[in-house]
């Protein structure tokens, strides 16, 4: 696949299937996929492409796209810094000219936001960038050597210098030493089971050598749609622990989310509660293999996958034990209210546009409160984004794309859950691990909290990892933006604290 305005890179396809009048396909590259059906009358495929849970309509015709303006003498990887008002925010402009002509996008790496679609033209030595996505505009004038832009940038009410260098290469793919590579000590098996109608779970389990009966572990990932692997900046966590817990005699199944990879299903239609349906089904299965005892099978939740694992332990006495990764331990609500003010500094916002930036995204919550549908929700937040949002570069087009984000069932459904209620009915070992420079699940507003909770359980084991962030890598800031410049995927003391836990919980423990 080809999306000319976004890129020149040709995507690869997977799972491709025609199914009578239906054509489905995935893009694993991008988080994405196709659903349609053939109208004879238009000569087309008409459905739906949904991209990070987010569906929009598409209908693929016969033949060709019209080619774009051409744009000389730009292409390259661009970088430079906005000063904003607390920190330096770093800026890609990607450049690249194709048989469709100049594509342009930006990335800005301390917002982990990238890809996005901008219009870029050239008049002499005078350069524009307009990025409709997020209100931003630039102008700047390109040196005689063509390797320096110097200008602005506006967004909303704010103007800010900024100096543009083209980078001599493009960046290099950052090395994932802890990635696990082949050979393993171990055998890793390509699984499927049913789930819910029209789900199947598509996963990898690993085995230790041996007949078993191996104690085990179901790994369940956070928010958004992940692979098995919950691959985010070219890390992947569950395959780092995953291996660490099998190399010790734990049997680990991770699969894919519905809808996502190889899994089938449809994720933007998917809550909570489907999540745990899903991982239900995956005890039911896992329970059933035969070098797996069935007594020692527990459950580990990173983030919103901490939420998702209580819910099924509380109600299923055939969990053994269960794992908490920077999971929440009050409302959805108050988790969000304390990471906005965590990174507020850390992109850019000073202490009084942060409590602005609060009580906008408050009252767009409000405001969704009892709405019909999805639409009616995001209809309702987009109105409060652009009446409040115009410091903030908020225009028709990002306030939409902000209610599309927070107006889905899923969103809502976790802006009203609690998880204390199920916590409490934990009666099984538990450990719960927090890292001192999370800044997206603070340790110090949600480890007491759970403490709280199951203040009832006689086997509860809380660790507050220093140094750690949400992504159980060893962190200077925690901000967001250090995630892809961090090679380190998961920390040594998670793995041992999480390694020696489980595999102590396993060996010994039965019910």
């Amino acid at each position: 696949m080809l999306s000319p305005d976004q890129s020149t890179a040709q995507l690869p396809l997977a799972d491709v299937k025609l199914e009578g009048q239906a054509l489905t396909f995935a893009v694993p590259r991008v988080s994405g996929g196709f659903k349609g059906e053939w109208n004879p009358q238009a000569r087309s495929w008409v459905g739906n492409w949904t991209q990070v849970g987010r569906a929009m309509p598409l209908t693929l015709l016969p033949g060709d796209l019209p080619k774009g303006p051409v744009v000389a003498g730009l292409d390259g990887d661009w970088a430079g810094e906005i000063a904003a008002e607390t920190a330096k925010l770093r800026v890609v402009l990607h450049v690249r000219t194709g048989p469709y002509g100049t594509v342009a996008s930006l990335d800005s790496p301390d917002q982990l936001v990238a890809g996005l679609p901008a219009a870029i033209a050239r008049d002499g030595a005078a350069v524009t960038v307009t990025v409709k996505a997020v209100g931003l505009s630039y102008a700047g004038v390109l040196n005689g050597d063509g390797d320096v832009i110097a200008g602005s940038s506006k967004q909303g009410d704010r103007s800010n210098a900024l100096v543009l260098r083209r980078r001599a290469t493009a960046a290099a793919a950052r090395a994932r030493p802890q990635t696990p590579a082949p050979p393993f000590p171990y055998t890793a098996t390509e699984v499927a089971f049913d789930s819910a109608p029209g789900v199947k779970l598509a996963g990898t389990l690993t085995l230790p050598p041996g007949e078993g009966p191996f104690p085990a572990v179901i790994m369940i990932t956070g928010s958004g749609p992940q692979d098995r692997d919950e691959t985010i900046v070219g890390h992947k966590p569950f395959a780092v622990i995953a291996d660490d817990l099998t190399r010790r005699g734990v049997a680990v199944l991770r699969y894919d989310d519905r809808g996502f990879a190889r899994s089938t299903g449809d994720f933007s239609k998917a809550g909570i509660e489907d999540f745990a349906v899903d991982a239900t089904a995956a005890l039911d299965w896992l329970s059933k293999q035969p070098r797996i005892d069935a007594r020692r099978i527990g459950l580990l939740g990173h983030s919103e996958g901490g939420v998702i694992a209580p819910m099924v332990a509380a109600g299923n006495s055939r969990v053994a034990f269960v794992v908490l990764v920077a999971a929440p331990g009050v409302p959805l609500t108050e988790v969000l209210s304390a990471q906005r003010a965590a990174l507020a500094p850390h992109m850019g916002l000073n202490a009084q546009n942060a409590a602005k930036s609060q009580a906008m995204f408050d009252h767009a919550m409000a405001a969704m409160a009892g709405a019909a549908s999805d639409q009616e929700a995001q209809a309702r937040a987009a109105a409060v984004f652009l009446a409040e949002g115009k410091a903030f570069g908020m225009n028709e087009t990002n306030a939409a794309s902000a209610a599309a984000q927070i107006g889905t069932g899923w969103f809502r459904g976790l802006l009203a859950y609690d998880p204390r209620p199920n916590l409490t009915k934990l009666t099984v070992p538990v450990l719960a691990v927090n890292g001192s420079k999370d800044l997206q699940v603070l340790a110090g507003q949600n480890l007491p909290a759970i403490k709280g909770a199951m203040s009832a359980n006689r086997d509860l084991t809380t660790v507050e990892l220093s140094g750690v962030n949400h992504l159980l890598q060893t962190a200077t800031t925690g901000a967001a933006g250090e995630y892809a410049d961090i090679t380190e995927t998961v920390a040594p003391s998670a793995l041992k604290v999480i390694g020696d836990w489980v595999a102590a919980r396993g060996a010994r423990w039965s019910r």
